[in-house]
Formats: C-alpha cells, sequence, structure tokens
C-alpha cells in the first residue's frame, strides 16, 4: 500500500503499473492478485490507510487545547513544513495526494472518486469545527460555518495545488496570514 500511494502520488495513477508497484514493494504479482483484485482496490485501500495515520496529525493540529484560530494556524504552516520535506526527498513539490489522485482518476473510477470525496469531506469537518468555535467566540463572522468550511479547504487545498503546479514552494510562505484573511478574521486576533 505504501508503495502504491507513493508511486501514484510521486508519477500518476495513470503512468503506475501493477508491475511497477510490485517492483518497488518487492512481491510478487501472484501475491498482489492474491490480496487485490485490482489497482483500484488497492488504490481505495491505502488511501483508507493514509486516512488513519493522517488524522492522527489533524487531531493534533486541530486539537481542542488551542484556540480555534491558532487550529487554523497550525495546520497551515504544517503544509509548507510537510511539502518542505516531500520536496527535499522527491525533488518537486508533490501537493496533496488525495486531490492529485482525485482529480486524475474521478470521472474514470467510482471507487476511487468516492474514497476521495469521503476523506476530503471528514477533513472539513476539522475545520468547520474550528471556524464554528471562532464563530461562537466572536474571532469572525462565519454566517455559515459548513459553507465558509469548504471555501476554507478549497483554498487551503488550491494553494497547495499551485506549489505544485509552479514546483514553487513560496505560494504556501504565509498560508496561514493569508487563510485568517480569507476567513476574515478580526485583525485584533493574533492566534
Amino acid at each position: 500500500m505504501d508503495a502504491a500511494l507513493s508511486l501514484m502520488w510521486e508519477e500518476s495513477y495513470g503512468a503506475v503499473s501493477v508491475d511497477d508497484i510490485c517492483r518497488k514493494a518487492d512481491v510478487r504479482k501472484g501475491s498482489f492478485y492474491y490480496y487485490f483484485s485490482s489497482k483500484s482496490e488497492l488504490a481505495v485501500r491505502a488511501l483508507d490507510r493514509m486516512w488513519e495515520e493522517h488524522k492522527r496529525a489533524l487531531e493534533e493540529y486541530f486539537a481542542a487545547s488551542r484556540g480555534p484560530i491558532e487550529r487554523i494556524r497550525a495546520r497551515c504552516d504544517q503544509a509548507l513544513i510537510f511539502q518542505r520535506e516531500m520536496k527535499q526527498q522527491y525533488g518537486r513539490v508533490l501537493g496533496c495526494p488525495l486531490c492529485s489522485l482525485g482529480s486524475e482518476i474521478c470521472n474514470q473510477d467510482s471507487a476511487i472518486r468516492d474514497k476521495v470525496r469521503e476523506i476530503l469531506d471528514l477533513k472539513v469537518g476539522y475545520w468547520e469545527q474550528a471556524i464554528r468555535e471562532a464563530q461562537d467566540l466572536g474571532l469572525l463572522v462565519a454566517n455559515n460555518p459548513t459553507q465558509k468550511a469548504r471555501c476554507a479547504m478549497a483554498f487551503f487545498e488550491g494553494m497547495i495545488a499551485q506549489a505544485r503546479l509552479h514546483d514553487d514552494l513560496s505560494r504556501l510562505e504565509g498560508l496561514a496570514d493569508q487563510m485568517c484573511e480569507h476567513l476574515g478574521v478580526r485583525s485584533s486576533v493574533t492566534a
């Protein structure tokens, strides 16, 4: 699963074959088909596994012990740190694996599309909770926290996609400040 996700993220779903995955994972093709009926099934199960690992990190960034604006800022700051690490490892900005895979394959494979949608919706929930709490504290005007969270997530993922498209991490510098401005965080709020 790690080999599949890494290859699909670094290259693309369409460019990666079962043979490529088996070679990287150092397993025989027969072993692959013993556990998975297709590359699509492997991708869905690998996404589930990735989500379980990523969810722990999100729970840390969005921990209730932090103020709601601090949570949002921490998530944005972490995105730059993570993308720097990936660029150092792979030599280029890789962006978000969910958005990369989802945008490539969404019209071709409903199982992968549905899994990507499910995970992205779960991620929006973290943003929504922070936005709802910030609204309740008078730190921002949200009117519709659900819609505001979807817009925040789209802004966040869009900036990461721009960094990937331009192979330019400077597009993520100041993301926390940009997000606060996008959300309409009151200027008197610093963290």
